[in-house]
């Protein structure tokens, strides 16, 4: 498929250019998925990763012989102070633009009520709803340049929460507000949206089938998803959807609509 362009006036003329996008936390899962439906596109892909360096490269490594140099990884933690600034700075410094962000770094594990200290909050809210704001923040002049758009992933656990994850389930449940409100700060320019997946992949290292049996049997659908069909939700949502903002696709297989039998 040849690559999405836009147009750039450079000395009275009429340059085309690629699009780019950044995906946070693009190295592994759900954000490796995207990078590769973006990429497949056209589009060239900044990768940002934190501790996942060797997927990241591993990633970026099969994707360059498929079209060179349209991907750079790049490694930050978004929580310490002035990272996602300098993200978005040393992407725009090495693709000339940015259009589309994907927000989908995100920590997740179990917060109980009556277990979970201060520095598990900070990392999961922060990592949740924190680094969406300010990485959003740290973009929106060039997002605005470019007429872009902004995919947060939301889950569907931050409109019905599950036991055990409070705080993962607020800090989802504050990113749709948050989707919906920056919809309208940056209107007309750039466009806002989620994807609130449902069972696209298991937690790493949650190996009880019985449980995964029952979660699925909770699905209208009844079967699971797949990180590619929530990336093609986000793709969708950060292409070919112009007259779309502040809204919050479900992509969960009907999951949270309501109780179905046995």
């Amino acid at each position: 498929m040849p690559a999405l362009q836009v147009g750039a006036a450079v000395s009275g003329t009429v340059e085309a250019r690629s699009r780019v996008a950044l995906v946070t936390g693009g190295a592994r899962r759900i954000g490796a998925a995207v990078v590769r439906a973006l990429h497949r596109r056209g589009l060239g892909v900044a990768v940002h990763y934190r501790a996942s360096r060797d997927d990241a490269r591993a990633l970026a490594l099969a994707l360059d012989r498929e079209r060179p140099g349209a991907v750079a990884t790049f490694c930050c933690d978004l929580l310490d102070p002035g990272a996602p600034a300098g993200l978005v700075s040393d992407v725009v410094s090495r693709f000339g633009a940015l259009d589309v962000l994907v927000n989908n770094a995100s920590s997740f594990y179990p917060t109980p009520l009556d277990t979970t200290t201060e520095a598990e909050w900070d990392d999961v809210v922060g990592t949740n709803l924190k680094a969406p704001f300010f990485v959003t923040r740290a973009a929106a002049r060039f997002l605005a340049e470019s007429r872009g758009s902004v995919v947060n992933l939301a889950d569907v656990h931050g409109r019905n929460p599950v036991t055990g994850y409070p705080v993962y389930c607020s800090a989802k449940a504050g990113l749709i507000m948050l989707t919906r409100a920056l919809a309208l700060e940056m209107a007309p320019e750039v466009r806002v949206n989620a994807v609130a997946p449902g069972i696209a992949l298991w937690p790493e290292g949650d190996r009880d089938a019985h449980a995964q049996a029952r979660a699925v049997r909770s699905v209208p659908l009844r079967r699971s998803g797949s990180p590619e069909e929530v990336a093609d939700a986000v793709t969708w949502l950060a292409l070919d959807a112009p007259y779309t903002t502040g809204e919050v696709l479900a992509v969960a297989g009907g999951r949270g609509i309501g109780t179905i039998g046995p």
